[in-house]
């Protein structure tokens, strides 16, 4: 039976997901996650424990559950953590070096900007810097973001000096406790925005699927809603949008593994925005159905394998997935409304991933959304609508303080 090793910073829905695909391929999927060691087994997954800052500590007891046959990561540090084990095992993945230039912000921005790619200019401010007087002296407007978050969490835009400072002062709140504090200010970028799903190997580039995000995202804050595919864009510009990925892809230096890319277009062309080492987050991997009903998960499986998956083509018709908000912070309740949701024609599947009890944060501060919704159809108009109409049937129950018990 071949082995692949997972790297996950929590066992949530998502490694749920590629542990069944493992299962149904006749895969042994052995987590790596970052826990304490003291601990034995506490969530009954088997798990390897290990501290994704220092693998080195952890390498014994990896290496006791191999030999292995393919490595995967998902989240940014678990990618950086895979790059470093993978290097010390011989196992396919991109060099840790370029897993960290993806999860930097700033960094990857830099090496866009030196491979020729669009790019917003900006500047890297420490989290103590002087908010006003850097408020004095730049362009609006801008977007403030954490280096080293994902998600959207702590990205806003400021249009003027004091939102500028108010969103400074928000964003150093929300990387207390963070590891990294800096903080990159750079020009808003007009545009629509995309996202690419990939798979590099050997540095070539292969698009599994480029989505529509046909909602604006102008801000103040950047909370994702609808991904579509396939695009609607013409095909000279979803040329443009794969060629400049190809680019960032070279001028990261990523290699091997899935990729998840988000970028702007305008009149100026392609506006690389990131390119992560690790497939899309969350549940949204499951809107993608590939030629023999293959998930996603099995496609980056049998990629990580070493196995040719370069054929793989998207099921005929349109795909799309919804990212429910979180409408306001509050205690969890419940949600009416799901049976009528899932009962709009086109809608595959809805999912709260919320539980009952729960604070529900929503962005800048929050990083997760309540839940997801699933469509199929036709086209991709009829896919938007059939998303939007079963988000309108529902309706969060949050209660603003936990309750008191007597």
């Amino acid at each position: 039976m071949k082995r692949i090793l997972l790297f996950a910073a929590t066992t949530g829905y998502q490694v749920r997901v590629f542990a069944d695909a493992a299962r149904a391929m006749g895969l042994d999927l052995v987590l790596a996650t970052d826990r304490c060691h003291v601990l034995e087994n506490p969530w009954g997954d088997d798990a390897v424990p290990i501290r994704f800052e220092d693998t080195a500590a952890s390498m014994d007891a990896l290496i006791s559950r191999g030999p292995f046959d393919g490595i995967v990561a998902v989240g940014d540090q678990p990618a950086v953590a895979a790059a470093t084990v993978a290097a010390r095992l011989g196992l396919r993945f991109s060099p840790r070096d370029a897993a960290s230039a993806a999860k930097n912000k700033f960094l990857a921005h830099e090496r866009f900007r030196r491979a020729g790619l669009n790019v917003a200019s900006g500047s890297l401010l420490p989290q103590r810097a002087d908010a006003g007087a850097k408020s004095r002296n730049t362009r609006y407007p801008c977007v403030l973001k954490p280096i080293a978050l994902s998600a959207s969490r702590g990205v806003i835009r400021a249009d003027d000096p004091i939102q500028f400072v108010e969103a400074f002062e928000r964003i150093q709140k929300i990387l207390e406790g963070e590891e990294v504090h800096s903080i990159q200010v750079e020009d808003f970028i007009p545009g629509r925005e995309f996202a690419l799903e990939g798979l590099v190997t050997g540095g070539r580039l292969q698009t599994l699927a480029l989505f529509d995000k046909p909602d604006p995202l102008d801000g103040p804050f950047f909370e994702e809603t609808i991904y579509l595919t396939p695009s609607r864009e013409p095909d000279a510009v979803q040329a443009s949008i794969m060629e400049a990925t190809q680019r960032a892809v070279g001028a990261l230096g990523l290699t091997f593994g899935p990729i998840h890319a988000e970028m702007r277009v305008n009149d100026g062309g392609v506006w690389m925005l990131e390119v992560a080492a690790r497939p899309i987050g969350g549940l949204c991997g499951r809107v993608l159905r590939f030629d023999g009903h293959r998930s996603l998960e099995e496609i980056i499986l049998r990629h990580a394998l070493g196995e040719d998956v370069s054929p793989s083509q998207l099921l005929p018709g349109a795909h799309g997935v919804m990212m429910i908000r979180i409408p306001r912070a509050g205690v969890f309740l419940g949600v009416d409304g799901v049976d009528a949701a899932r009962q709009v024609p086109g809608v595959e599947d809805l999912v709260i991933t919320a539980k009952e009890g729960q604070m529900l944060v929503p962005l800048p501060e929050g990083a997760s959304y309540a839940g997801f919704i699933f469509a199929r159809g036709a086209s991709p108009e009829l896919v938007d609508r059939a998303l939007r109409a079963a988000h309108s049937q529902l309706n969060f129950q949050l209660q603003t303080a936990l309750p008191v018990v007597r």
